[in-house]
């Protein structure tokens, strides 16, 4: 598997069969300096955490130019349904769904979701954290956007992951402390890829503290350079 970081919390994951984008916020990302149909190329399915604008992106252009398929929650899904996204694949916290070469388990996150059309609130769900699983690739864990809660534990033990897709910047999800220890306590990743950093401002976690925080797990951090493809 390749994967490919897009900044903030977007990825783009190619598999055999398969080429995934995760929260695909890339018009508008002031980290991601590429093409958006470049970046989409190709693509086949977008999956997403929850509903808030940073992460749900370009997803309904993406998918409407391309066909891919869209995977997140039921209301997510029926939002971007709405904006003409043709197929999706919508399920909740604890479901798996089938996605062709692979499957997506959607499982909790601590956060909200959610966006803004015009001057009114749209509830968009619960936040996910996604696992992405198929034959030929490591098992894949994006967190999204969330504190860490004791119920890691069980996703570890459900899916035992090998690589952690890591927010770490802090204000809305988990600072580097909170993050490192949800790696040390309940995963054995094989790779962490932290996100949710040095997008904005406001976000101050840094990959040096979440380094410093692993002591002597530090080696799992994988910082990739923004649309770097990198294999797993």
């Amino acid at each position: 598997m390749q994967i490919t970081w897009f900044g903030h919390s977007a990825f783009r994951v190619d598999i055999d069969g398969a080429a995934i984008l995760i929260d695909p916020f890339l018009s508008g990302n002031p980290s991601f300096k590429g093409d958006v149909a470049e970046a989409s190329r190709g693509v086949t399915h977008i999956v997403i955490t929850h509903g808030h604008d940073d992460h749900v992106g370009d997803a309904a252009k993406i998918a409407n130019e391309t066909g891919a398929e869209v995977v997140s929650s039921y209301e997510v899904c029926m939002f971007l349904a709405s904006q003409g996204v043709k197929a999706v694949n919508p399920g909740n916290t604890g479901g798996t769904v089938s996605c062709g070469p692979f499957t997506t388990t959607f499982v909790q996150a601590l956060h909200s979701s959610g966006t803004t059309v015009g001057d009114k609130s749209v509830y968009l769900g619960n936040p996910l954290g996604v696992v992405l699983r198929g034959a030929g690739f490591k098992t894949l864990y994006h967190m999204g956007d969330t504190d860490i809660f004791g119920d890691m534990a069980l996703v570890a033990e459900l899916y035992q992951p090998a690589i952690g897709i890591v927010p770490i910047g802090d204000r809305f999800t988990m600072g580097p402390a909170s993050a490192a220890l949800a790696v040390t306590r309940f995963f054995k990743f094989e790779h962490v890829l932290p996100c949710h950093y040095g997008t904005f401002g406001l976000l101050t976690g840094t990959v040096d503290a979440f380094r410093s925080a692993l002591g002597g797990q530090a080696s799992l951090v994988r910082e990739q350079q923004i649309g770097q493809a990198v294999a797993y």
